[in-house]
């Protein structure tokens, strides 16, 4: 049976070359691409048995020590949606990140911002029957890359979300409202307006618990007119 999906809009994906964001131009494609149809192989998979294949979820960030991490502990909540608003449950959404100072747990990494032994920055949740998904850790810092003088990734949260076969995967990245550094960052204007506003979750004061955190919400859709930006 042949899916039928929704036109996506190609200006909502960000070029694979875009000169201000200097490593693409390097490793982007030379000549066109090439499509190659979908098997079963690529088109199905292990969905729903995620835990045995990956172990339990790791839907707290903030509790993968023995103490508490440094910085503003926040809520990240959302729906994962197809182009037709409806839930996609059992997705994979894994979750990487920088510390509160900015600073991720990488041997390339060697700016001088402290690391934190109690935070760790990856998690991993999966999206229930109506697609919701729903994890805890704490704000990113933001950091120099070295892309031009004086660059400075704005704070996000890496999100890679997986479908019902390995080949099936978005790679997005979710930023805060209100950051003037989105508007300096070549990552993100590769996307451009209105679709950058895509990856930028929403503050919500429901999703906010008293005296313990702040509440983001994001919903990612995965296809379609109004597909969430890809993002690194």
């Amino acid at each position: 049976m042949v899916e039928i999906y929704n036109r996506e809009d190609d200006k909502a994906q960000p070029p694979l070359s875009f000169p201000a964001y200097a490593s693409t131009v390097r490793r982007a494609p030379s000549q066109p691409l090439v499509r190659m149809p979908q098997t079963v192989t690529e088109t199905s998979g292990p969905a729903g048995c995620w835990d045995e294949l990956m172990g339990s979820a790791m839907a707290d960030m903030t509790r993968q020590h023995k103490g508490e991490p440094l910085g503003q502990r926040i809520i990240v909540t959302g729906r994962v949606l197809d182009e037709d608003s409806r839930p996609v449950p059992n997705t994979v959404v894994e979750i990487w990140q920088a510390n509160a100072a900015g600073r991720y747990i990488h041997s390339r990494d060697n700016w001088p911002a402290p690391l934190d032994p109690n935070f760790t920055g990856v998690g991993r949740v999966v999206s229930d029957q109506e697609g919701r998904y729903r994890y805890i850790t704490v704000r990113p810092g933001a950091y120099p890359w070295g892309n031009h003088y004086n660059a400075w990734r704005p704070a996000h949260i890496h999100l890679s979300l997986q479908g019902p076969a390995f080949a099936t995967r978005l790679v997005t990245q979710m930023y805060f409202p209100d950051d003037p550094l989105i508007a300096l960052d070549p990552i993100a204007n590769a996307v451009p307006m209105p679709y950058r506003d895509r990856m930028v979750s929403r503050f919500d004061i429901g999703t906010t618990e008293p005296s313990f955190a702040l509440g983001y919400l994001f919903d990612i859709v995965l296809r379609g007119r109004h597909a969430t930006p890809f993002g690194e």
